[in-house]
């Protein structure tokens, strides 16, 4: 990364300016270490992508320099992107016994499990990669098994906190471990990397143990069947249901293949407590009371396809919603899911049902993961850095964060809010941004991993605005006279057979530019008619399918 062979650098290529797909790198001299690697889903405007994950394209360049990947916890937009890398750089992987089940359980998927190299790490390790000497500290989030990493290299202590709050009372035992970050920030941190998610937000975050309460009182209420919906990855939230269940002597049936899959990811290692009797197959849902019965799914954020989407439109086959059901969304949206959530909510009361909903802090069925103003200034004050790197937020949170450093006594020059592929080195005491490498993103679209670029998304953006046009000519090896009339294949432009007149003149304007053509051309044939045709749909209907010229020689 630098040229200097003994600096400390920095490096981000995803999780600036934006939520989700978090890849960082650390280097000291030639050793190399990737922090996370993650995904998110696609955008509504990005047509056709299944999965946005981190340009890797700099690590390849110098993989000969990458030592490992370290993982900071579980969530999707720390680990999606890894079978994805570990196929292009099969480098060691270490991260804790719960984050390991889940990244186990998609190499699987994508069958590189058994060539993959796996290690377990816990709060107590360490371990040497090159020049570096790496050990570690456990932060609480709303996922177990959650860390922050500390980096000792020659040049100094960096500190990278991963997702964190400080919950003084977590459901599941795992608070910040505050003595031994107190003690990092007394033995000198040089530079703080820390998460900006809820930096907009003032005061301390509540604690997760709060929505126990009320998760009880609503099954407490619920004279039918409940039909829960959170994060799959938020095993507290798993154990507050299963323990309401307990308490309500109902039975619990899951929704969402996630939701399986972490559920038992974390009953094998030891992270969900659940009595045998409890968990049912949701084929069987029908033949228990519905008093006796919960239903926990995915789809708290509107997702089309997850559970909670399809049971508000009764096209799940296994599980239906009736009148007088209760449904509790135990998650805020997103922000940019607002919509989506709206119309599973519209569609639920539709059907009967009793909903839960909306602010979490008018529900108290959600609290956050993500540290709010007062647990950001905590963490600053803990660590003392000389060097401060804000992350993991879009551009004005990582701008509130630096203020907040600022609060707590960082000199506002010491503080580097960057964009993805931006690097900060620091040599002797000194930090300076004035370097940049390729970053960006990487479109998954089904198997094909980098295959759809600015071109194919601009095709298929037109294709969705103005659809598509196939024209048919079959001319004569000799002369390029038309053998037969054009064919004329309208998809999504025109209805044919309400638009005969203007498929007529456009098989006209076809005829008539294939007859200035005294030998066959395919290529400038198909240029002239893209451009003929073009132009006439354009001037007659302010409209610019797309055009797909096909020229059959006989």
């Amino acid at each position: 990364m630098s040229s200097a062979q003994n600096s400390l650098s920095f490096l981000a290529l995803g999780g600036i300016n934006e939520i989700g797909k978090n890849m960082y790198v650390i280097q000291y001299g030639e050793d190399m270490v990737v922090v996370d690697c993650g995904a998110k889903f696609s955008e509504h405007n990005i047509l056709g992508v299944d999965l946005i994950i981190p340009d890797m394209s700099y690590l390849l360049e110098h993989q000969e320099k990458v030592k490992a990947l370290i993982v900071t916890h579980g969530h999707e937009d720390h680990i999606g992107g890894i079978p994805y890398f570990l196929k292009k750089l099969n480098i060691p992987v270490y991260a804790t016994s719960f984050t390991l089940g889940l990244i186990e359980t998609k190499l699987k998927e994508h069958k590189i499990l058994r060539e993959s190299e796996l290690h377990i790490i816990t709060a107590d390790s360490e371990i040497t990669l090159g020049e570096m000497s790496v050990s570690f500290f456990r932060v609480s989030h709303s996922i177990p098994d959650c860390l922050g990493i500390v980096f000792d290299t020659p040049e100094g202590k960096v500190v990278h906190t991963g997702d964190f709050k400080f919950d003084l009372t977590p459901v599941n035992d795992q608070s910040s471990d505050i003595h031994k970050m107190a003690k990092m920030g007394d033995e000198g941190v040089l530079a703080l990397i820390s998460e900006s998610t809820n930096a907009e937000r003032p005061g301390m975050t509540p604690s997760e143990m709060l929505v126990g309460a009320h998760l009880e009182e609503a099954f407490l209420r619920a004279k039918q069947k409940i039909f829960i919906s959170t994060f799959a990855s938020n095993v507290n939230r798993v154990q507050q249901v299963v323990d309401a269940c307990i308490r309500t002597n109902r039975k619990l049936a899951l929704l969402g293949r996630s939701m399986v899959n972490v559920v038992q990811v974390a009953r094998e290692r030891g992270y969900l407590q659940m009595p045998d009797w409890m968990l049912v197959n949701a084929r069987d849902v029908h033949e228990i009371p519905s008093e006796r019965i919960a239903i926990l799914c995915t789809g708290s954020q509107g997702e089309p396809l997850a559970a909670l989407s399809r049971l508000s439109t009764n096209s799940n086959r296994d599980v239906k919603v009736h009148p007088g059901d209760t449904v509790i969304l135990a998650a805020s949206p997103i922000p940019g899911n607002e919509k989506d959530v709206s119309r599973v909510v519209d569609n639920l009361f539709r059907l009967g049902a009793h909903v839960i909903y909306g602010s979490a802090s008018i529900t108290g069925m959600h609290v956050s993961g993500h540290g709010y103003q007062e647990d950001l200034k905590l963490m600053l004050t803990l660590m003392k850095p000389k060097f401060f790197i804000p992350i993991h937020g879009e551009y004005r949170m990582l701008h509130i964060h630096r203020q907040l450093a600022e609060t707590i006594g960082v000199e506002k020059d010491n503080t580097f809010i960057l964009r993805n592929g931006d690097v900060v080195d620091i040599q002797d005491g000194t930090a300076r941004q004035t370097r940049q490498v390729s970053a960006g993103d990487t479109y998954v679209d089904g198997y094909g991993i980098g295959e759809v670029g600015q071109v194919v998304l601009r095709d298929r953006k037109q294709l969705s605005e103005d659809g598509m046009l196939v024209i048919v000519v079959t001319v004569s090896k000799t002369d390029a006279s038309l053998i037969s009339a054009p064919e004329i294949i309208s998809r999504g432009f025109v209805y044919a057979k309400d638009a005969e007149e203007l498929m007529t003149t456009l098989a006209d304007v076809v005829k008539e530019t294939i007859e200035n053509f005294k030998e066959p051309n395919i290529f400038a044939m198909k240029q002239a008619l893209k451009k003929a045709v073009g132009q006439y749909i354009s001037t007659h209907t302010k409209r610019k399918p797309l055009l797909l010229p096909i020229i059959i020689e006989f």
